[in-house]
């Protein structure tokens, strides 16, 4: 089909909005509300305007383009004097109520609304209320925090909680402008729908939604004297981090982030994915004795806090069946403040555990009373990928100077490429069969590379040969918790017959986790080049299978004696809680929910 835009002729397909038409041939419009790859084009913003015409003779009409379709034969303008006027207005009236304390902002020289008010070409006298973004609510969790003084009401937020996770925790309240985001459960409950997944954090435009910093609390960590840190990071956070400082999508920059810790000051630097395996070693055993001696099936992994927090808050009834092994993260905190501190003739007292991850539920994870030893957290202190890269930026170091440096921890540095793929949807799935079928077989898989567990189906389901013992088991692998919610589901109505089922509560897995590097333009638009990434690494390493890194074996025959030993358990494995509240609502309660979806969907009340 065919339309003329700023007098050149161009060519759509039906079904297209006017924005998405103009970017397919190269016409720029400005935005902020829109995110088209997470469903979300409202015209909140109106910032998008453009004027319309049925032919080159008719009257104009001015227009949002996101939400508008193309039509054949329309004539589009993008540049007229009162499109530029119209939008320069309406950044200034988002301006006018907007908490401009940019300095502070967790968003400072990477803000969406800094980039659209240098589009619009903002006056320097313009209007402001008195009092913009003050009395509106500030929240703090241990993953996310909430500033709606920042808040530009896009309602992106919502659209990646509702349409792509299926959590809907988040809901519009007030009106005007008191209008702001709430959690669902309101501030007050010790148990809110929010799993601290992270992912409205990728989405939101201004400094609203942001993980809850812990870069001062890092800067006075390894400035201590007093303290032996232990910093580790994760797989995915080494084809993520180059990002924020200009590699190409998917870079592997292992290196630099080891030669950058150490001059962080950080005092051991460890892998994470050295974690992986030994996870997969607990938990492949986990799986291996429930087939053989019976036990709760499905067995769901539990490397994903997100995923953890959703299956207590919103199906308890799974419990049961959710792996009680830790997460990496915390297998490894834990190793270092016993088997490492001994071997190395630490005080366990002194040893502060520093994590770089891709995940905001990471540090929810770090908080939960549960992963102790001994009443000490096992993770002192989570950074994102995205905070990290703001430390190095803090402390004047650039990612693109650094040598690169190797692990040089005798003990728990080596890694199987088993270990690398933990950080993209299937991972987990496939370096548990590869080390399974082992346990059962006494042989290596024929096929190293599992091509029925890859692909980015949000449910993907496979039928796998673990050999002549165990036969053939079915497994299932979900990313989002949308999908997520499906196969629970299945599996309480007993129509699951799989025996194993991994689960990643963000899309991609942790490479496209809420803490990992934004795109202004789109919300996950590197995933598939660092999919490929963590792949190559794996093909790359010349050990390719969790049980035979050579560390893990040394740290089972040295310390943990076997998988799941007494100590391992103790170390490494963890219990869950019901944490579903019934919910009683009054017919205030009632009313009100009622007449904020009207509102919120245009529906009389």
């Amino acid at each position: 089909m065919n339309a003329r835009i700023d007098g050149r002729d161009i060519g759509f397909e039906d079904g297209q909005t006017i924005l998405e038409a103009a970017r397919k041939n190269g016409c720029f419009i400005p935005t902020l509300c829109e995110l088209a790859d997470i469903g979300h084009a409202p015209g909140t913003c109106r910032v998008c305007l453009v004027e319309i015409r049925k032919d080159e003779e008719a009257p104009p009409v001015i227009v949002t383009s996101c939400n508008t379709p193309m039509q054949e034969g329309l004539v589009v303008r993008t540049r007229t004097p009162e499109l530029r006027r119209m939008r320069r207005l309406q950044v200034e009236l988002l301006l006018a109520d907007h908490d401009q304390d940019c300095a502070a902002c967790v968003r400072h020289g990477d803000c969406e609304l800094q980039d659209l008010a240098r589009v619009v070409g903002l006056p320097q006298d313009r209007p402001v209320l008195p009092n913009p973004g003050g009395g509106r609510t500030r929240s703090q969790g241990p993953a996310v925090s909430r500033d709606m003084g920042k808040c530009l009401r896009c309602l992106r937020c919502l659209a990646v909680c509702r349409n792509i996770q299926g959590v809907d925790a988040l809901v519009v309240a007030g009106e005007g402008l008191t209008c702001e985001i709430h959690l669902r459960d309101g501030e007050n409950r010790s148990e809110p729908g929010c799993v601290s997944c992270g992912q409205c954090t990728l989405v939101c435009p201004a400094g609203a939604l942001a993980e809850t910093s812990g870069l001062e609390r890092a800067v006075e960590m390894l400035e201590d004297p007093d303290t032996v840190v232990v910093a580790q990071f994760a797989p995915a956070v080494r084809v993520g981090l180059g990002e924020e400082f200009g590699f190409a999508p998917g870079s592997n920059v292992e290196g630099r982030i080891i030669s950058a810790l150490r001059g962080l000051g950080a005092d051991l630097v460890l892998d994470t994915n050295f974690a992986a395996d030994l996870v997969i070693m607990e938990e492949g055993s986990e799986l291996l004795a429930r087939l053989e001696q019976g036990g709760p099936l499905p067995l769901f992994t539990s490397c994903c806090p997100a995923w953890i927090n959703f299956a207590e808050t919103r199906y308890p009834e799974l419990l049961p069946n959710v792996s009680t092994t830790r997460s990496p993260q915390q297998c490894l905190g834990a190793l270092a403040k016993t088997y490492l501190a001994r071997n190395m003739g630490l005080d366990p007292g002194r040893v502060r555990v520093l994590s770089i991850m891709p995940c905001t539920a990471k540090k929810d994870e770090a908080a939960r009373p549960a992963l102790r030893t001994g009443g000490v957290p096992d993770v002192d202190l989570v950074l994102t990928t995205r905070e990290f890269a703001e430390l190095l930026r803090i402390r004047g170091m650039d990612l693109n100077a650094m040598e690169e440096s190797g692990f040089a921890d005798p003990l728990m540095g080596a890694y199987s490429g088993a270990g690398a793929i933990f950080g993209t949807t299937g991972g987990v799935m496939e370096a548990a069969v590869r080390t399974v079928h082992y346990l059962l077989t006494g042989s290596e898989l024929a096929g190293i590379e599992l091509a029925a567990v890859r692909g980015y189906g949000n449910v993907r389901e496979a039928e796998l040969d673990l050999g002549p013992k165990a036969g053939r088991i079915k497994v299932a692998i979900a990313h989002g918790l949308k999908a997520a919610a499906r196969l629970a589901e299945d599996v309480l109505a007993g129509r699951s017959d799989h025996q194993f089922i991994e689960v990643m509560a963000c899309p991609g897995g942790c490479m496209d986790g809420g803490g990992q590097p934004r795109s202004k333009r789109a919300y996950q638009p590197h995933a598939q080049a660092r999919r490929q990434a963590l792949f190559s690494i794996d093909r790359a390493s010349g050990l390719r299978q969790s049980h035979k890194n050579p560390q893990v074996q040394k740290l089972y025959a040295e310390f943990l004696e076997r998988p799941n030993s007494q100590l391992a358990h103790e170390l490494l494995h963890t219990g869950y809680t019901d944490r579903r509240q019934q919910r009683h609502y009054s017919m205030k309660d009632i009313w009100r929910e009622l007449s904020l979806g009207a509102r919120v969907h245009g529906v009389p009340e």
